[in-house]
């Protein structure tokens, strides 16, 4: 670069040399000389400063190189780091926007409790490859579905799930608590369907969820110790989530008149007589999940499906409970795909 970039100084430089040669007697031969030499020397000194910015930029380059190489390592990391976070958490923590302090806030959120029905015996009986093999697909497709309705995912205890929306992230309590109940619908309609397919692969014992929902304030923030923190909730909305579920059908979802309140125009119901609960002083009110919609459901009809071939057989859908709707819509699927020559796994 140096010997390109000052061509045309040594072209004049030369050129001078040349015509002091051939003219000597126009000129005083000493300042002539004199400038010569000045204009050598700037030119040398010109010339060590490019080779010094040159091997600066070489050296620029490398450690350019260097932090490219470094920046992917950090890329790298961050995203394993990710699959231990919450996606809101670990995207407003790189964002600048979460603190990294133990602080808290109150919050009105709806709370998520789901877990396996009788897994301490399935765990028993089933091989532990088997079993870590179908519990982390389990929870992975359920962590998917989470993921789509914007739930923050709180933990996995064992074969238990906790999620929770209206925070970091919230749409306002309607929406979040409806975004909630309509992840739940959706969890065990997949499962229904990953019954049917497990059950052809040989897992003799399905995964039967029960699910609680309840909608109320809780302390939502970093819990924990300076060297190491826990962004969780905390409360007694919590705990009474954590016990609704406990009191629900397997296979279904059972919600607290708190979240109905928010969700009602958008699903249907049965009511249940009020339970007592432990450590809940007053006997609570709770609805079992029939159904949810898209749209406000501001009229409801009886809808009756008579199969082809059967004048007998009638399905009312207004008389089935959730596991029994979603049990026969993947049954019906099921066999129409058998009908239909589709594999389960197309």
């Amino acid at each position: 670069m140096t010997d390109s970039f000052l061509a045309k100084e040594q072209e004049i430089l030369k050129e001078c040399e040349r015509l002091l040669a051939q003219a000597p007697e126009s000129i005083a031969t000493s300042d002539f000389v004199k400038l010569t030499n000045d204009y050598g020397r700037l030119l040398k000194n010109l010339a060590r400063l490019i080779r010094i910015s040159d091997k600066n930029e070489l050296r620029l380059q490398s450690v350019s190189d260097e932090l490219a190489i470094e920046k992917k390592k950090l890329e790298a990391l961050a995203a394993q780091l990710s699959k231990y976070l919450p996606r809101q958490i670990y995207d407003s923590i790189f964002s600048g926007d979460q603190s990294l302090e133990i602080k808290t806030k109150r919050r009105l959120l709806t709370v998520f409790f789901s877990d396996i029905q009788g897994f301490t015996q399935i765990s028993s009986v089933v091989q532990p490859e088997i079993l870590t093999k179908y519990i982390n697909a389990y929870f992975s497709e359920m962590s998917d579905i989470a993921a789509k309705h914007g739930g923050t995912i709180d933990k996995f205890i064992g074969d238990a799930m906790m999620v929770f929306f209206g925070d970091p992230e919230s749409r306002g309590p309607q929406e979040d608590a409806l975004a909630c109940v309509r992840m739940a619908f959706e969890m065990q309609r997949r499962l229904s369907e990953l019954h049917i397919q497990w059950a052809k692969e040989g897992l003799q014992h399905p995964f039967i969820t029960r699910i609680g929902i309840n909608t109320g304030y809780c302390n939502v923030g970093n819990f924990g110790s300076h060297s190491r923190m826990a962004y969780t909730i905390l409360g007694g909305e919590v705990n009474l989530a954590a016990r609704i579920e406990s009191q629900c059908e397997p296979g279904g979802v059972l919600m607290s008149h708190e979240t109905y309140a928010q969700v009602k125009n958008y699903v249907e119901v049965r009511e249940r007589d009020p339970i007592e609960l432990k450590g809940i002083t007053l006997p609570v009110k709770t609805y079992a999940l029939v159904k949810v919609s898209d749209t406000d459901q501001s009229q409801k009809m009886d809808l009756q499906i008579r199969l082809p071939g059967s004048n007998k057989f009638v399905i009312k859908p207004a008389n089935l409970t959730m596991p029994e709707r979603l049990s026969l819509i993947s049954t019906l699927r099921d066999v129409a795909n058998t009908l239909e020559g589709v594999s389960a796994n197309d």
